[in-house]
């Protein structure tokens, strides 16, 4: 569940909360030359657009009779705690879809939702007339990682600076095993080691082609992979998650007890939609 590692993690809404209203924000000003007795100093500010998220809960349960209590015991096995995990398990990997791909249904937003303005960049095609790094060279690769980088610079002049570049697994496995041509150096390592400004390269599969929960652009009949690259800091976007995981007391119903389990989220808030871009197609 890479989202749920990847992005700055927040619990900052009070769990009661229905929704939580946030600002992304767009700096905006220059500053100039003065003189000495200059009253008509330029204004820097910051021009934010409020958002409010809706919080819903995610639950689910475990349960087991008192047979199995007993059976368990006798064992020496940990059965209570093989279901806690199961559950915990569960409940991740809805927050980790909502990271990433929001949910239509409620309204709930994610990183990649298409509707959260961040920007998008256009691959280009490579010499075998498709945007998949699994047929492009190596110099077409690290084009399209330029490209990425440029169109962020240029759009935001220079003040966003990324850090990290999350990948489809395929891509990343590209990269990993592709050689620049007449030596033994991966594209990955070049990468790594010409271009400072990118920290974190990480392979995420919930970007692949086939990715359907997770990637919105894989749902088409043409599914793709996408690519991120974004500044990883949680004042650029966070995902919110009021409250992380909860188990309630044991309920005894006859002869089986179950523990109910919460948890509440608001999906991604993206702060500075422009420290963000997804290139569609790698």
């Amino acid at each position: 569940f890479t989202a749920l590692s990847l992005f700055p993690m927040s619990s900052e809404v009070d769990p009661g909360a229905e929704t939580v209203t946030y600002y992304s924000y767009d700096k905006t000003g220059l500053a100039k030359i003065i003189s000495n007795y200059a009253t008509d100093l330029p204004r820097a500010d910051v021009k934010g657009k409020p958002t409010t998220a809706i919080i819903k809960s995610l639950g689910d349960s475990y349960g087991y009779s008192i047979q199995e209590m007993r059976a368990s015991r006798m064992a020496g096995k940990s059965l209570d705690t093989r279901k806690a995990e199961s559950a915990r398990y569960q409940i991740d990997y809805l927050n980790n879809k909502i990271a990433w791909n929001g949910d239509a249904e409620t309204g709930l937003k994610g990183v990649l939702s298409t509707d959260n303005d961040v920007p998008l960049y256009t691959v280009a095609n490579g010499a075998k007339g498709t945007t998949s790094w699994a047929d492009k060279t190596e110099d077409e690769i690290l084009a399209d990682i330029t490209g990425m980088l440029k169109q962020m610079a240029t759009v935001t002049k220079k003040v966003e600076k990324p850090d990290t570049l999350a990948l489809s697994s395929d891509a990343y496995i590209e990269i990993q095993n592709k050689r620049i041509e007449g030596t033994a150096t991966t594209v990955l390592k070049y990468i790594q080691d010409n271009i400072p400004d990118i920290k974190q390269i990480v392979s995420c599969p919930e970007l692949d082609a086939d990715s359907v929960e997770t990637n919105p652009y894989a749902a088409a009949s043409d599914g793709k992979a996408v690519a991120l690259l974004f500044k990883n800091d949680s004042r650029k976007l966070s995902i919110e998650n009021p409250l992380p995981f909860m188990q309630y007391p044991i309920q005894t119903q006859g002869l089986e007890v179950v523990v109910p389990c919460e948890a509440r989220t608001a999906g991604a808030m993206i702060y500075y939609p422009m420290s963000l871009l997804i290139a569609v197609g790698v």
